[in-house]
């Protein structure tokens, strides 16, 4: 297991900072994810070292650019990244979680309670079942990461968006490459707007960006 010290010289080329009480939460999300990825298929990425710069470090590199308040909801959520582990840097934030898969959710909440994190709400439906069953244009931000079918999860998480909300998707350079034209055509016959921003490289990664929308409707 890492110590605090290799775990604050891994997530620096995020530029993230961890106060002491944040650092121990993320060791504790670290060991349960570990722990558990031995039994169940939650990640790929094996090493410690890998999960902190892959996952938490990616995740993280959000909070430099933005502050998150009010409600988030993060899509597939899996193990956690993005939507929990901005809970981090963000504790009052209110995070709904989407993950269908039933032992991926119980490793969620055990993590929530682990790390003694409130107002995360972890739920079984996928986007589309959600969005049809849960009352929309409450959230203040949405994310997802390493989720596919761009063209059919963007109008349906800008539906749950407030007016401005901001919709923050980890995506490779290739997914990312026409973004704005793919999504604008289709948005448009629906009446829908989303005004993107420049993505922001994600530092150590060959390819991976983070994009963010703004819901203008």
């Amino acid at each position: 297991m890492l110590g605090e010290s290799q775990l604050r010289e891994l997530l620096a080329p995020f530029g993230v900072e961890l106060t002491d009480h944040q650092a121990a939460q993320l060791m504790a999300y670290l060991d349960l994810l570990l722990r558990w990825n031995k039994r169940i298929n939650l990640t790929a990425i094996r090493t410690a070292q890998e999960c902190v710069t892959r996952h938490f470090g990616e995740s993280l590199y959000l909070s430099r650019f933005t502050r998150l308040e009010g409600r988030l909801l993060d899509i597939g959520s899996g193990a956690g990244f993005p939507g929990l582990t901005l809970k981090i840097p963000f504790p009052e934030l209110s995070a709904t979680l989407l993950e269908p898969v039933a032992k991926k959710r119980a490793f969620l909440k055990e993590v929530a309670r682990a790390c003694g994190m409130d107002a995360v709400e972890v739920r079984a439906e996928r986007l589309g079942e959600f969005v049809r069953q849960a009352p929309t244009a409450s959230f203040d931000s949405a994310t997802s990461r390493a989720v596919g079918h761009l063209e059919e999860l963007v109008p349906l998480a800008t539906r749950c968006l407030k007016l401005g909300g901001r919709l923050f998707l980890w995506l490779s350079r290739e997914q990312g490459e026409g973004l704005r034209e793919r999504l604008g055509a289709r948005q448009g016959k629906e009446g829908a707007g989303v005004q993107w921003d420049s993505p922001m490289a994600i530092p150590l990664s060959r390819q991976g960006e983070i994009w963010c929308g703004q819901w203008k409707r």
